[in-house]
């Protein structure tokens, strides 16, 4: 069982003290930061009285306050040409312009980080909130859209309210349910399950190419979601392009735990990449296999590539990593969750309930992006009376899946102690952790503009992994954006660079732009670490493991 040996105590009081309990991850506490920042007495009243002299302008007609550039939010014509409607946004972005300067005043000159984040991510759900587009009053384009549909949106808008308020934990739906089918829609390249038990199945994909590379992929998803967002549709899929590339392709498909299974831990996950790998080396006759991990995929892997190494076994040949972070010690975003009290108490939910549902955890990464994730679809959908436009990333986004409260409270001490960057503070199969013994050959990726895992943060485990073959790339956008980013996107573009030293930005300054997608990087780096081309074999699994399923699998559509 994985044990934490080091890690700062977490007090029973810590937990039943605050005000936090029932409130989503933690909110007194983020809001109690913001109050902090505007209780600064001469910062408040220097700023306020420079919002004074603009509000004075706005009135007049003379201020030069206006929406940034593609801030889709203000698009209707109205808010330019209306008088009414362009002082109400010059006002809303002046006032809210002077709470960002104090807030960031406040966290700049602030003693402890962590409060300085909280206070900035409460101050831009509020300035999200209070938008002037949020309401019917002050919205131009949901008043013409209700006068040419005789009050139909508001009819509409109000329907849709009332059945997220039953069905969707009161959160404004992004996509219509029923919109896409797993099978039907998604996850459609063709395979099979080779292999089962009752963590995970593993699939073998079908080889589209006549020959193929000797040594084997094996890709692991985290076990928060489902794995088709590697193979979302055609033309968008991860593992089609491994397959066009010549790769012998596995996915690990990670059950959707239930009460039943609220001990399984870190011990358990690993465990099951273990035999994964087992049993892709038996189908394909292969000595050892690439791995490349995404997200919590990586990190689960990495504890396994921690006890390999530790035992002497080189079952694996490669580790690639797709936007895992191993050191949060420096993470500006998550630093924002990262409270002794507010860990302990999340800690604490998850060995009571047993089970971190879907909802619960992607609540505060949702509020991460409050204009684009929530109050654009409040607009859409209530405002506008408009259903969800079909999105398929949105899909997969919707579908989510639970989290036994074993793993999850160790992803919590993991996170709050940053105890994969500390050797010997956690104990995973056996082994105490010290990523500085692993020397795999590594690939690691970051994106530019990831909310969740910051690519600086990525970058790290190029410096907390052992041996001396390692490559990072940077692609554009944020974190799914990066994930699902398949070759042909005229916007698509990554960063390669120098082998990677102690420090990220001297890389990224030297490093060199390329137009394409980070998949075709990956996969030219693993086709070199993966033996001589040998004929494709058409029949999927072998004797020992015959094909029980055609993809994407049973566990992916709960059908256990």
């Amino acid at each position: 069982m994985g044990t934490v040996n080091k890690t700062d105590p977490q007090t029973e009081e810590s937990v039943a003290g605050g005000d936090d309990v029932g409130l989503p991850f933690g909110a007194s506490q983020v809001w109690r930061a913001l109050v902090g920042a505007l209780g600064q007495g001469r910062v408040a009243a220097r700023t306020g009285a420079r919002l004074g002299g603009e509000l004075a302008k706005i009135t007049v007609g003379r201020s030069s306050v206006a929406p940034a550039k593609g801030d889709r939010r203000f698009a209707d014509p109205a808010w330019q040409t209306n008088p009414v409607f362009h002082r109400i946004v010059q006002t809303y972005l002046a006032s809210t312009g002077a709470l960002g300067e104090v807030v960031d005043e406040w966290a700049g000159k602030g003693d402890n980080p962590a409060r300085g984040h909280q206070a900035k991510f409460a101050a831009s759900i509020l300035t999200s909130a209070v938008a002037p587009t949020n309401f019917l009053a002050s919205n131009p384009a949901a008043l013409k859209e209700a006068f040419d549909t005789a009050g139909m949106s508001l009819a509409r808008g109000i329907g849709h309210y009332v059945s997220d308020v039953r069905h969707n934990g009161g959160m404004p739906s992004m996509i219509e349910p029923g919109a896409f089918a797993v099978g039907t829609d998604l996850a459609l390249t063709p395979g099979a399950v080779i292999a089962r038990d009752e963590v995970a199945e593993v699939l073998q994909y079908r080889p589209s190419t006549d020959t193929v590379h000797e040594r084997p992929v094996l890709v692991v998803p985290p076990p928060i979601g489902r794995f088709y967002f590697l193979d979302l549709r055609p033309g968008r899929s991860f593992v089609e392009h491994a397959v066009s590339r010549g790769l012998q392709t596995f996915m690990l498909s990670w059950r959707n735990p239930q009460q039943e299974q609220a001990d399984w831990n870190l011990d358990t996950y690993a465990a099951r990449v273990s035999r994964a790998i087992d049993e892709v080396r038996e189908v394909t006759g292969s000595d050892d296999v690439n791995v490349i991990g995404f997200c919590a995929g990586g990190l689960i892997t990495t504890l396994l590539l921690n006890h390999l190494a530790a035992e002497g076994d080189s079952r694996v040949h490669s580790m690639s990593y797709a936007v895992t972070m191993l050191d949060f010690g420096q993470s500006e975003q998550l630093s924002t969750y990262n409270a002794k009290a507010l860990l302990a108490f999340a800690k604490f939910r998850s060995q009571r309930k047993g089970l971190i549902s879907a909802r619960d955890m992607g609540a505060a990464f949702t509020w991460m992006r409050p204009d684009e994730l929530v109050f654009n679809y409040v607009v859409n959908n209530y405002l506008m009376g408009r259903k969800p436009p079909p999105f398929d990333i949105l899909a997969w986004n919707a579908d989510g899946t639970n989290l036994p409260g074993a793993l999850h409270g160790q992803f919590l001490d993991i996170f709050g102690g940053n105890l994969l960057a500390t050797p010997g503070a956690l104990t995973v199969l056996g082994t105490p952790i010290d990523l500085s013994r692993i020397e795999v050959p590594t690939f690691v990726s970051g994106a530019i503009a990831d909310h969740l895992t910051a690519w600086k943060g990525c970058y790290r485990t190029t410096q907390l992994l052992g041996g001396d073959d390692s490559t990072f790339v940077l692609s554009y956008s944020g974190h799914i954006a990066s994930l699902v980013n398949p070759p042909g996107n005229p916007k698509a573009h990554y960063w390669t660079g120098k082998r990677p030293g102690p420090d990220p930005q001297a890389w990224f300054d030297e490093a060199s732009r390329r137009e394409g997608s980070w998949w075709e990087a990956w996969a030219d780096w693993v086709s070199k670490r993966s033996g001589p081309r040998v004929r494709a074999d058409e029949d999927l699994g072998s004797s020992l493991h015959p094909v029980l399923d055609v993809a994407p699998g049973r566990y992916v559509r709960d059908q256990i």
